[in-house]
């Protein structure tokens, strides 16, 4: 019997994966120049359907990179000189922080307690500020960022840019691209398909600051700069050779659930998200690790285990499910349960069913 994976990263294979797969082999794209007029209808199919799926406004331009850890590196080179501010809720978002300290920017952290969120009304205005960075989903610890506290931001910041890390919550996430400049995420959590490739979105303010940037002699990167990134894309291309299944796979899988339709995908999400929080309320051993019901993450679902993480992981394991264990120092207490659009909710009613039956 095959294992069910419920880990928040690599993740469960969208269920077209396959076909689209054996697609791409049949119609030899794997072996094709990502200078031919077929990757160029890869590339250009992929950017369409993620548009229309992510209600995407013209002014901002869709690049692929490596992993969206590259975006945060990306970011820090080519729209900050010197000072970024960083809202900081777990992990990842530190992690970013610490690559503009390594570039020896002025990083500005607000930091929360794990399992909770950055109280904006406590940030002080800044006009030095040129970048304010923002995790909307927090995959270490499942907090979420309110999209309320965007518009705060914006309007104690205006002329800065604001970045969000949505790794973990698009597409299911509806993002204030007007209020926004950038945001990135990869495809190996809410869309399901094998790590390897990054999403790196960002409108003209970002490739203005960039140009800017440059104009000055700062150096803003290599062969991947942001600017030669933006002339290629425009084009259709990458600057390197990229990961063209990888690109392939995105686009179809995009074009798959704009046939499901994003308003069905976004609300079977809350539904298995409430089939987790509410059906495990009364487990001895579990309780949400986020304690305040409205910044729980619908996409990761993370439990205090009171040290029975590993036996638990064990005991699912014994029943062909794979869930996730606690990030860092959370390892031994704490489970983390992907709850993205590849799995479906009869899988997640019958995780939730065996979960109940460990005592």
């Amino acid at each position: 019997m095959h294992q069910l994976y419920f880990t928040p990263g690599p993740s469960a294979l969208y269920p077209t994966v396959n076909l689209h797969l054996k697609d791409a082999l049949s119609k030899g794209y794997l072996s094709a120049s990502h200078r031919s007029a077929a990757f160029k209808d890869i590339y250009k199919e992929t950017e369409n359907n993620l548009r229309t799926l992510l209600s995407l406004p013209d002014n901002f331009s869709i690049l692929f990179t490596s992993s969206a850890n590259e975006a945060w590196e990306r970011l820090i080179q080519n729209t900050v000189e010197n000072k970024s501010l960083h809202l900081v809720n777990g992990a990842f978002s530190k992690r970013f922080a610490d690559i503009a300290s390594a570039y020896n920017k002025d990083a500005i952290v607000y930091s929360a307690k794990e399992g909770e969120v950055v109280h904006v009304d406590e940030i002080k205005e800044d006009q030095e500020v040129e970048l304010i960075a923002i995790t909307h989903n927090e995959t270490s610890t499942g907090v979420s960022q309110p999209l309320e506290d965007i518009k705060k931001l914006r309007n104690k910041f205006p002329d800065a840019l604001i970045t969000v890390d949505a790794v973990s919550s698009l597409p299911i996430v509806d993002l204030p691209y007007d209020l926004i400049d950038s945001a990135y995420f990869s495809v190996q959590k809410c869309f399901g398909l094998p790590a390897g490739l990054g999403v790196w979105i960002v409108n003209q303010n970002c490739i203005e600051k960039a140009e800017k940037l440059e104009n000055k002699g700062i150096i803003t990167g290599s062969y991947h700069r942001l600017l030669a990134m933006y002339k290629k894309g425009k084009d259709f291309q990458n600057v390197e050779t990229p990961n063209v299944l990888g690109i392939y796979l995105l686009g179809k899988v995009a074009g798959d659930m704009l046939t499901k339709g994003i308003g069905q995908i976004r609300n079977e999400t809350i539904y298995k998200a409430g089939v987790l929080y509410y059906g495990l309320q009364t487990h001895p051993l579990l309780n949400p690790f986020v304690n305040d019901e409205k910044i729980r993450s619908q996409t990761v679902c993370v439990f205090n285990t009171n040290g029975e993480s590993e036996r638990i992981i064990n005991e699912l394991k014994k029943k062909h499910m794979v869930i996730g264990s606690g990030y860092g120092s959370f390892k031994s207490n704490h489970i983390r349960i992907a709850n993205f659009p590849a799995t479906g909710k009869e899988q997640i009613e019958m995780l939730a069913d065996k979960i109940n039956e460990i005592q």
